[in-house]
């Protein structure tokens, strides 16, 4: 089939790998616009642009597909199928409407579950047992369009949400090339969502990063793994900011925000405690736990977060 593809991040570049390896005829690739990176600001082309320059595929980058120029460029490059990976820009009805047999959407969740920018992270964060990946085919709303196929998978108990993005982006593209023999041989289903069953992955933040200890040791475990790679979960240790980079859920208890143990690094919270493989305070780099208290005297009874 004749695809045009649309994706930013890491996660979308599984996907074209796929596409590009798989026989299929890529016409172009969308991608939204270099964007300053890192301390020193340095314009940065995203993740899907390398690998499409690298694979010699045409590369657009425009600030809107609302600009009919773009969409006539769309129409002269006569898709069969546009396929949209993590793109970060809604389709509009004069784009949707292009393709032969539609825009087909990647998305990481079990639709109707986790529309939106971060499925994966609050997959994680929520502590759900089970994470995924569905093909869809795209309407004019936020992930409200029919599903074609899901793909399940238990999340394990210690797996950070940058661990799942990655096993994840492996098997949405095995998934889309399977959507996309189904659609093209006639036998894909059309599945229509369950409004009532249907929630919201909000981007995360900052904000969101701070440890509140008095939570149940399950729930800080989920939200320091659950922001792990990005943002990183926070607390303060005697005024300065510690970054919790790992976890592990500890029977152990004590006051919340305590050290209840320091062979291994233990902190209760308000039903369990959690144990701390790896942290980092502020102005130096991360270490386990162990390398950590050889510079920090700390006692049990010391206290996170105050």
């Amino acid at each position: 089939m004749n695809i045009v593809f649309m994706g930013t991040p890491d996660f979308a570049v599984e996907s074209l790998k796929a596409l590009s390896d798989s026989g299929h005829n890529i016409s172009a690739v969308f991608t939204k616009q270099d964007m300053p990176r890192g301390r020193k600001m340095i314009m940065t082309p995203p993740e899907v642009k390398v690998l499409a320059l690298e694979r010699g595929l045409p590369v657009y980058q425009p600030a809107t597909l609302r600009d009919t120029d773009i969409q006539n460029t769309l129409k002269e490059l006569a898709p069969d199928v546009i396929v949209v990976v993590a793109y970060g820009k809604l389709l509009p009805k004069e784009v949707l409407d292009i393709p032969k047999y539609g825009c087909i959407n990647v998305h990481g969740s079990i639709l109707p579950k986790y529309r939106g920018a971060a499925p994966i992270q609050w997959t994680v964060i929520n502590g759900d047992e089970y994470g995924g990946v569905t093909t869809m085919y795209m309407g004019e709303g936020l992930d409200t369009g029919d599903i074609i196929e899901v793909y399940k998978t238990k999340v394990e108990e210690n797996e950070t949400s940058g661990e799942l993005f990655d096993r994840l982006a492996k098997e949405g593209a095995k998934l889309l090339l399977h959507t996309l023999e189904l659609i093209e041989n006639g036998t894909a289903p059309r599945i229509p969502q369950n409004e009532e069953e249907a929630t919201y992955a909000s981007m995360l933040s900052k904000e969101m990063c701070i440890i509140d200890w008095t939570k149940p040791a399950s729930e800080v475990h989920n939200l320091v793994r659950g922001l792990n790679p990005w943002p990183i979960a926070l607390t303060t240790l005697e005024g300065k900011r510690v970054k919790i980079i790992e976890t592990r859920i500890s029977s152990l208890r004590g006051k919340e925000g305590e050290i209840v143990a320091l062979e291994p690094l233990t902190v209760a919270c308000g039903e369990g405690s959690v144990e701390i493989p790896t942290l980092q305070i502020e102005g130096k780099r991360a270490m386990d736990s162990k390398s950590f208290l050889l510079g920090h005297r700390l006692s049990k009874g010391d206290k996170f977060g105050n």
